[in-house]
């Protein structure tokens, strides 16, 4: 398969696992070359996402590194081959190459965590509040940037209305639901769009008010998106100028977990938080 010049989150992740897989054997790039009979050169392609190996060559490669965990090397296994050509492909040209990582990203998860202190979730917007964020970007941005932006989150939803959809759980501070973006018609509509969304099975919405005694968080908005085993998952952050984040080390994934396991149960339940959200909309 021939090496790509600019491989995606999911390629490089791949190519990460290997990596560490091959650093545990104690094998060298160079070492871990010759057992398999090829250069050097070509394991540091594989490793940094460049070039696409197949499933077979890496189970040849997860058994001379020794890994006896099989859900890790089916998971692996099932990321290799040719990149996959996804709607967010068409993106590339056009917006900044997290954002579209983060669309192929959330479309090969099995859930979504997220943690909001500003803003409302973006796979939660409406189109007419995300155009309002989108006008408000500092330095401002140009109308058909914001039209190309406000199209690709739009689609990005598409992953919780799939015949198969995303595991999705938002917990929200009651600051972001108090932002006026769009004035008092936007905030309202999205307001009960918050509550729509909440009917649907797979997806659950959890309001952290000021009232709350205690809230353990960072500060910072972000996304934990679980992958097919916890070894694969990943905290996207929300960067100041707009871009993406992402996260996968062990000790990061785990501070990221307890701060969500946290601010959940400080959260209102689901239930108490669609009232709290109602409450709301009547006194707007």
């Amino acid at each position: 398969m021939p090496p790509t010049s600019n491989p995606t989150l999911r390629q490089r992740r791949l190519g990460a696992e290997l990596r560490k897989l091959r650093e545990r054997a104690g094998l060298t790039a160079t070492g871990a070359a010759e057992l398999l009979g090829v250069n050097q050169a070509r394991i540091s392609m594989v490793e940094t996402g460049r070039t696409p190996i197949s499933a077979d060559r890496l189970r040849s490669m997860a058994r001379l590194y020794d890994c006896s965990d099989d859900r890790l090397v089916d998971a692996l296994a099932a990321m290799t081959g040719r990149r996959v050509r996804g709607w967010w492909e068409e993106y590339r040209e056009h917006l900044p190459a997290a954002l579209v990582d983060l669309a192929e990203l959330e479309h090969h998860a099995v859930g979504v965590r997220a943690a909001l202190i500003l803003h409302i979730p973006a796979l939660l917007q409406t189109t007419d509040h995300a155009r309002a964020l989108f006008q408000q970007v500092a330095p401002p941005i140009r109308q058909y940037e914001v039209e190309h932006r406000l199209t690709f989150r739009m689609k990005r939803q598409s992953i919780l209305h799939r015949e198969k959809p995303l595991s999705y759980s938002a917990t929200i501070h009651e600051a972001a639901l108090r932002m006026g973006f769009g004035g008092s018609v936007v905030v309202r509509g999205q307001l009960k769009h918050l509550l729509d969304m909440s009917e649907l099975q797979h997806v659950t919405i959890k309001v952290v008010p000021f009232g709350a005694d205690r809230f353990p968080s960072t500060g910072q908005s972000f996304d934990y998106v679980e992958g097919p085993i916890p070894q694969l998952d990943t905290v996207q952050l929300d960067t100041h100028h707009g871009g993406c984040g992402f996260l996968d080390a062990e000790a990061q994934l785990g501070k990221y977990r307890s701060v969500l396991d946290h601010m959940e149960t400080c959260a209102l339940s689901p239930d108490e938080s669609r009232t709290f959200i109602q409450t709301l909309i009547r006194d707007m």
